[in-house]
């Protein structure tokens, strides 16, 4: 999908003109840059730009023109949703809102200058920044995988490209064939994601190649709404799943890509399909800006967002440490709610109420059999701490399941409004 003609006029004028001004700082209007157009980074453009009315300028950098859902793109996996469904372009931001969209990618950050390096060469100054990369892999995390390896064994844990080549994979299995996953340590990207990705590629081999397997190798202990999907996987998929969790090895694993095998703790397999989600970490500028700690991931003020390595930067969604939140699109589009009421407090001097924060996650398991888990948080001592929650229960009745996940396809039609407009 592409900008059409009216959003690309009005990025490309306000491109110039931001490239060309000074520093922000000093200059009539504050100036905001926004680095990452997922569902943090996009909805705080979004709602600075909506509630100050124009008393901040704000831009936003981003490398690609559509940007691909990781929510939702398992439904995909799952035939449920065709992929054009789970693309959405910059279009209304740019027109609608006044954003400067800006299709570029940022490589360096000089805090002490309040400046953005572009990799075009440009230098871009700010008044705050906003930090939402989300996540890149640890190197060397699955022994034998590095990124030369993903079209052998995909990741399809960034939504585009290789979300399809690991469907068309699914589908080419040969008959009785095995579909492996290796699944990420903590923490990481939707916790519940890789069990319901299993989930949509066991209705897809039920329904077209019933005799193949799908092995989980694990290295967690225990994983997002398990009690909930293993009694998904019993009544929808009885056989056909396998997890090995880390006392039968699961956290000792290596793969070799050119002969398609998977070694758990010294034993080769040989599979058809290697799905590999590594370990993760903040997304790279953000290590670059000096914005993690040795963990990988970013610490914030649980009540502003706001880095706490530096005031004027705000960091969001899966690339922080955020107390109880998990990471999830839900999380981060809350985070940035907050960011975008105190950004604007800091620049306008219009009123900062405490911050409230909540997160929900659904997860479909077979047709219309859908579960949620979710929480409410607020600001505690030293981090985002959980209220109170919620999770779905095993032995529900069918319409409620079948509720829930209609549910879902609610919120992601609000929610994905409420990030791009």
């Amino acid at each position: 999908m592409s900008l059409n003609r009216r959003s690309f006029l009005g990025t490309g004028l306000a491109l110039g003109a931001a490239l060309s001004a000074p520093c922000a700082i000093g200059q009539a209007r504050p100036r905001v840059v926004v680095l990452g157009g997922g569902a943090g980074g996009a909805t705080a453009a979004r709602y600075i730009a909506k509630d100050s009315d124009g008393a901040i300028e704000v831009v936003l950098i981003e490398p690609g023109k559509t940007y691909y859902t990781c929510f939702f793109s398992n439904l995909y996996l799952g035939g449920f949703r065709d992929f054009a469904s789970i693309a959405h372009d910059y279009g209304t931001l740019a027109s609608r809102y006044g954003i400067n969209v800006i299709h570029d990618l940022a490589v360096d950050i000089d805090r002490a200058a309040r400046s953005v390096t572009l990799a075009s060469g440009h230098a871009l100054g700010y008044d705050r920044l906003i930090v939402a990369p989300g996540i890149d892999f640890v190197d060397g995390a699955v022994p034998g995988w590095d990124m030369t390896a993903q079209n052998r064994m995909p990741h399809a844990w960034k939504a585009g490209s290789q979300t399809q080549l690991l469907k068309a994979q699914i589908g080419a299995m040969r008959a009785g064939g095995v579909f492996c996953m290796v699944a990420p340590p903590d923490p990481f990207r939707c916790p519940p994601g890789p069990y319901e990705r299993v989930s949509m590629v066991a209705h897809v081999l039920k329904e077209s190649n019933p005799t193949a397997k799908i092995l989980i190798v694990d290295p967690k202990e225990n994983f997002s709404k398990q009690a909930l999907f293993e009694d998904g996987w019993a009544r929808h998929y009885p056989g056909m799943i396998q997890r090995i969790g880390p006392d039968f090895g699961g956290a000792n694993v290596e793969v070799r890509p050119d002969s398609m095998e998977v070694v758990i703790d010294g034993m080769a397999e040989t599979v058809d399909v290697c799905n590999v989600i590594p370990a993760q970490k903040a997304g790279h500028i953000a290590g670059v800006a000096g914005l993690a700690d040795d963990s990988g991931f970013c610490p914030i003020l649980p009540g502003t967002m706001q880095s706490r390595f530096d005031e004027n930067v705000y960091v969001l969604g899966d690339a922080t440490i955020a107390g109880d939140m998990p990471k999830s699109a839900f999380s981060a589009n809350s985070q940035a709610k907050v960011a975008a009421m105190q950004v604007r407090a800091a620049l306008t001097g219009a009123r900062a109420f405490p911050a409230k924060y909540s997160n929900t996650c659904w997860s479909l398991i077979d047709s219309g059999d859908g579960v949620k888990v979710g929480a409410s948080y607020q600001v505690g001592e030293d981090r985002i701490a959980k209220v109170d929650g919620f999770v779905s229960q095993i032995g529900e009745d069918a319409a409620l399941r079948k509720a829930t996940y209609e549910e879902s396809l609610g919120w992601y039609a609000g929610i994905t409004a409420d990030i791009f407009g």
